[in-house]
């Protein structure tokens, strides 16, 4: 054969191997990061030190840590573990869907800068990022601080932007705790996504004129201009909106959603009054009312996807779809329409929308929990893939391999082990002598210095935040004063008394295991972790469970306190059998969703 028509076919056969080869792209949520080695440009303090490591440390204390949804300082060592499993994969796409900081402080943006520059100059990781409700707070700086650092002597330490704020005497005064608002945050994060690279494709905001066909890099260079992507959320308030698409890889598009939304409180203020805005927890409703140019893009970005053979990928922070797994209307029964963060939860309006608009894979964050959800209208699908957070129960992020246009794999891999994760333990101890010294109210729970691995840690820092905060704010107290102390064992009898049921084959001595604590426990691991937590829930007891929810949907009653341990049950139930949540294939063609067996 001519070697020149053999090198001619060589070349043809690796070009079609290197487009026929699976895409990946990581997605880390919520790692809300602090930079806990990090420095003020204007002042000179380090942190405290750690006679540990000997290291200087800024963190906050765990008493924060524990009322909080997140922990704010062994994130950290987890971010770190889950970029060098990224690496180690091979990946070389990461999408963030926002929070990617903890209030977008100036010294977190510049350590997470700093970070993602390494591993993106190390490994060749393409970071890809869209804001959450912690970055920005509001739309503008805003002077701000927190009273929960620590300090050397074990007492809090306040770190504020200025000398009249916080309530704590012991104090920091720095800039760079304000809250940076957008512009702050496009100027020193701007090469992850939120401005064009010239190995491109292709990108484009919702304002940009240009299409594909009449694509450069100098058009969307312009366009990425903070002053170029401007809309009012009502009128006479312009706020900015960091939403884009990028073609990273040949065929796939990555749509990046800024779901903020800051509306004004007062329309006769003054727009660039920081303290005017709301805040944005409440995402795609307010969306719907305040930034609806967003679904139009959408639409207008997904036909030309279509018509140019391209893959669209979205990611944003917030849901797109009811992440109760059908339990929302029970819940709202239950502890009523404002517990339990019920207003976060996207009204079906919102996944209409976005469906006909096209969209049919997004993934999200905000809520800290693993789960999937799906919606078929009009014979269009549309998958959520909510990622967990890094700082919160199960920690962990998602792989997606995309097969071909049509198939696709989402696997969830699991920080289980974080090296490092307890080098900050003995500033805690110090911490924890001081709260005892005190006594001023119930303290958290010194056992968790005592977590053997990351996922431990993880799941004691859930364990402490429902009895700290979830049962006292979002239950009612005298359920929780009626059944306290509840055994099983008394939950089956209860229910087969006011049934008139004797059903000697099931047996009481082995309800006797777990008590109504443990219950409402298992209950936030499934909320927080959908199929994950089954690893974490002792199988016997999930089988009991079932027993239990089947007893009590029989009950035709009506006593309070019955009334709503069957609902309890049945939450529990709708929780652990929603849509696959671990590893699981998408096929778009068929309109499917499939577990794939580990």
């Amino acid at each position: 054969m001519n070697k020149g028509i053999f090198s001619l076919l060589i070349f043809i056969f690796s070009l079609f191997s290197a487009q026929q080869k699976p895409v990946q792209i990581a997605f880390l949520s919520d790692i809300h990061f602090q930079d806990l080695y990090g420095s003020f440009s204007d002042n000179d303090f380090k942190g405290i030190t750690n006679a540990k490591t000997g290291k200087k440390t800024i963190l906050r204390t765990m008493d924060a840590q524990l009322h909080s949804t997140r922990i704010f300082n062994e994130n950290y060592f987890a971010f770190l573990k889950a970029l060098d499993d990224i690496a180690g994969k091979g990946i070389k796409l990461v999408a963030m869907p926002g929070d990617f900081s903890d209030d977008g402080q100036a010294y977190n943006l510049r350590g997470l800068h700093q970070i993602l520059e390494q591993y993106h100059q190390k490994y060749g990781i393409e970071f890809y990022i869209t804001t959450g409700n912690h970055d920005p707070v509001g739309p503008f700086r805003k002077d701000a601080g927190k009273d929960d650092f620590l300090g050397q002597d074990g007492y809090p330490l306040g770190i504020y932007s200025k000398d009249h704020f916080g309530k704590i005497n012991h104090k920091i005064i720095t800039r760079d705790i304000a809250e940076s608002g957008y512009l702050e945050i496009l100027d020193e994060l701007k090469g992850f996504g939120f401005y064009p690279k010239k190995e491109n494709l292709f990108w484009s905001t919702p304002f940009a004129q240009y299409s594909l066909k009449d694509y450069s890099y100098e058009k969307a260079l312009q366009e990425a201009a903070y002053t170029q992507r401007m809309y009012n959320v009502s009128e006479g308030f312009p706020v900015p909106d960091l939403s884009y698409v990028v073609e990273p890889v040949q065929g796939v598009w990555l749509m990046a959603i800024d779901g903020n939304t800051y509306i004004p409180k007062n329309i006769h203020e003054n727009p660039t009054n920081t303290e005017n805005y709301k805040g944005a927890g409440i995402g795609y409703n307010n969306v719907l009312t305040h930034k609806k140019h967003l679904i139009n893009w959408v639409k207008k970005t997904m036909e030309e996807a279509r018509k140019n053979g391209k893959t669209v990928i979205a990611f944003t922070h917030y849901p797109m779809i009811d992440y109760n797994d059908g339990a929302t209307k029970e819940i709202k029964n239950l502890l009523g329409e404002k517990k339990w963060q019920m207003e976060r939860v996207p009204q079906d309006e919102v996944a209409k929308a976005f469906a006909e608009a096209g969209l049919q894979i997004h993934f999200a964050g905000h809520m800290h929990i693993n789960d999937t959800g799906v919606r078929k209208i009009g014979g269009k699908m549309l998958v959520n893939v909510q990622v967990p957070s890094l700082a919160a129960y199960i920690p962990a992020y998602k792989v997606l391999t995309i097969q071909s246009p049509d198939k696709m794999e989402v696997r969830t891999e699991v920080l289980n082990d974080v090296p490092r994760f307890d080098e900050l333990f003995p500033l805690y101890e110090k911490e924890y002598e001081v709260l005892q010294k005190e006594e001023k109210r119930e303290i958290w729970d010194k056992d968790i210095l005592k977590s053997a691995s990351y996922h431990d840690f993880m799941l004691f820092h859930l364990k402490e935040l429902v009895r700290l905060r979830m049962i006292p704010g979002d239950w009612p107290k005298d359920f929780i004063e009626k059944t306290k102390g509840f055994t099983g064992s008394d939950l089956l009898l209860l229910v087969k008394n006011t049934n008139k049921q004797k059903e000697k084959s099931i047996y009481n001595e082995a309800f006797k295991k777990w008590d109504m604590e443990d219950l409402l426990f298992d209950l936030y691991k499934l909320q927080s972790a959908d199929e994950l937590a089954k690893k974490d829930i002792p199988a016997e007891r999930l089988q009991q469970y079932q027993i239990l929810e089947k007893l009590f949907l029989k009950y035709k009653g009506n006593d309070p306190t019955t009334l709503k341990l069957k609902s309890v049950f049945k939450i529990l139930s709708l929780l652990s059998h929603g849509d696959p949540a671990d590893h699981f294939e998408i096929n778009l063609k068929k309109s499917t969703i499939k577990r794939i067996g580990n």
